[in-house]
């Protein structure tokens, strides 16, 4: 070995491989065992976004990773701080999201300090992401970070974990050069199968289409736009597969929020035949499969999982809007029966919106979504925390852009609105962005508010309040157990607000809602929205209403 060979050190072989990657933001909170990666950051094109919790961090790489279809990048220390990742990890595993999770570790050459702090998050993190592994070569680095985000992007999508040794990041070895990268094409789905899906929606009579999780891929929103326009089928969405088709077309009949017994279930009762493009059975399920219902079409980029309660008759496996391109050469102009479910699309959505314009107080859920929905544009976000209000959401809120209703109906995880809106707002800093959560799920990362005033994000967090569990207390009345251990109190949030440097609002009358949120959005910065919300709707809507309607049909 020449001693002029140039020397490279294992941390900047690292972020020289992240860089090579397209990565510009790391979120998370180093530790010690990362400084020499901090250093390397430090001389980087790579941001270093320092976030309060690892929890926040993995939601918002994450959320990166589903709005851009790149992997977002997360970062902590040893131990509990990675442990703190495990929670975003389920998240994006569960959720087919990119990520890439770094986690530091003690000296793997030597071990001075014997094993403090030591967890074998390596092991920890395999059940929840697609790979788990430790570097333990400084000069293999560039080749695992290249298979680390390969095996992020390819389909399914989700989560890889890199643990650095500190030895490792700072050992010093013979340069060695980044991995390039290069384009992959998924192989579009085969003839045959094509052939079989094109007889069986040819011999249908009420065929329907579903959109579900995978939909939302940016990648294929072309192609299934394409095949609903081509086709004339009407349509209807899990909760996760919002917008990928313009929610205000004439062709969409509604989101199933449910899985059984809603009133779009009208239309997948009356379905002799469902094209389930997309469809993840990690979402619960939008319709529940039986011997005597609808022949099922699995479109999607893999095959399909089989459940109880999905089996599909056929499958169309490849990269899905090719593919739809190709069925809908098969069928266009051949589907006189295209639209016969339409007729029932009047009556569903009618339902759907009843008394969103009540006036009452505190408001209903429908008439906090309608609201929202006037001031919201049609490329602004509106993120969800998990709460009874996502049900709510995913009824009553129309998209008409894919990735515009971010909701996580996967993991479906409390404390991952703020963060993901926090995410939302650093990629489209033009676009408005909603943060939505209850005051439970708030709590959970509320810290991360100073994140979003230090980072100058507009932004409006929206704080829903019932002081308590409030979906796990409807559940308890619905079973009928007694009204007990769900409740809390909650700080002056619009002191809490402005603690943090943020804005804050009450809302004390309904009429002041809407024009609330539209001059925070106007004024820019972060704000935080205070209103009550009415859940008696809960019980009225989803149970007794719901019940009735489906005895009116038997």
């Amino acid at each position: 070995m020449s001693g002029q060979e140039r020397k490279a050190k294992g941390s900047d072989l690292f972020v020289a491989a992240l860089e090579n990657e397209g990565v510009d933001r790391i979120f998370g909170i180093p530790g010690e065992e990362n400084l020499d990666l901090v250093e390397s950051l430090r001389t980087s094109k790579i941001e270093l976004v320092l976030t309060r919790h690892e929890q926040a961090a993995a939601f918002m790489a994450a959320t990166h990773g589903r709005l851009t279809g790149k992997p977002g990048v997360c970062l902590s220390t040893l131990g509990p701080g990675a442990l703190n990742l495990s929670t975003g990890a389920a998240y994006a595993h569960l959720g087919a999201m990119p990520m890439i999770l770094i986690t530091g570790q003690k000296p793997i050459m030597s071990s001075r300090q014997a094993r403090f702090q030591i967890v074998d998050v390596v092991a920890t993190m395999k059940p929840l992401t697609k790979l788990s592994r430790q570097i333990i070569s400084a000069s293999s680095i560039p080749t695992v970070v290249r298979d680390a985000f390969r095996v992020a992007m390819e389909e399914r999508p989700g989560p890889v974990h890199l643990e650095l040794p500190e030895d490792i990041a700072g050992d010093e070895v013979p340069a060695v050069p980044v991995i390039p990268v290069h384009p992959i094409e998924i192989p579009v789905a085969h003839r045959a199968a094509l052939d079989r899906a094109a007889e069986m929606i040819l011999a249908a009579r009420r065929p329907l289409v579903m959109m579900g999780a995978a939909t939302s891929r940016p990648r294929s929103t072309h192609g299934i736009a394409s095949f609903v326009r081509r086709t004339g089928i009407p349509f209807f969405t899990t909760q996760m597969g919002k917008g990928t088709v313009p929610g205000g077309t004439n062709l969409y009949m509604g989101t199933a929020a449910l899985s059984e017994r809603d009133y779009v279930h009208d239309a997948i009762d009356a379905a002799d035949l469902i094209v389930a493009i997309g469809h993840d059975p990690i979402e619960k399920p939008p319709f529940i499969m039986g011997p005597s219902g609808p022949k099922v079409i699995h479109v999607s980029y893999t095959p399909a999982s089989v459940e109880l309660v999905y089996f599909p008759d056929a499958e169309v496996v490849g990269d899905v809007g090719p593919s739809l391109e190709l069925l809908a050469d098969r069928l266009e102009g051949k589907l006189p029966q295209a639209a016969a479910l339409l007729p029932l699309r009047e009556e569903i959505l009618t339902h759907i919106a009843d008394r969103a314009t009540e006036a009452r107080w505190p408001p209903t859920p429908q008439r906090i979504v309608h609201d929202i929905r006037q001031v919201i544009p049609e490329n602004g976000i509106v993120a969800l925390d998990n709460g009874m209000y996502k049900i709510w959401f995913a009824r009553n809120y129309r998209t008409r852009v894919a990735n515009t209703l971010l909701l996580d109906n996967a993991l479906a995880t409390m404390g991952a609105g703020l963060p993901s809106a926090m995410m939302a707002a650093m990629l489209y800093p033009d676009r408005r962005v909603l943060a939505v959560a209850g005051d439970g799920g708030f709590m959970m990362n509320s810290q991360e508010m100073e994140t979003a005033v230090r980072l100058k994000l507009n932004l409006v967090v929206l704080v829903l309040e019932d002081n308590a569990y409030g979906m796990i207390r409807w559940k308890q009345a619905v079973d009928h157990f007694a009204d007990f251990g769900m409740t809390f109190g909650n700080p002056d949030f619009v002191l809490y607000a402005k603690a943090y440097g943020a804005k804050g609002h009450r809302i004390a009358s309904i009429d002041s809602f809407g024009p609330t949120l539209d001059a925070a959005f106007r004024e820019g910065g972060v704000h935080l929205v205070s209103i009550p919300i009415d859940y008696s709707e809960n019980v009225r809507v989803l149970v007794d209403e719901l019940r009735a309607h489906e005895k009116s049909k038997a």
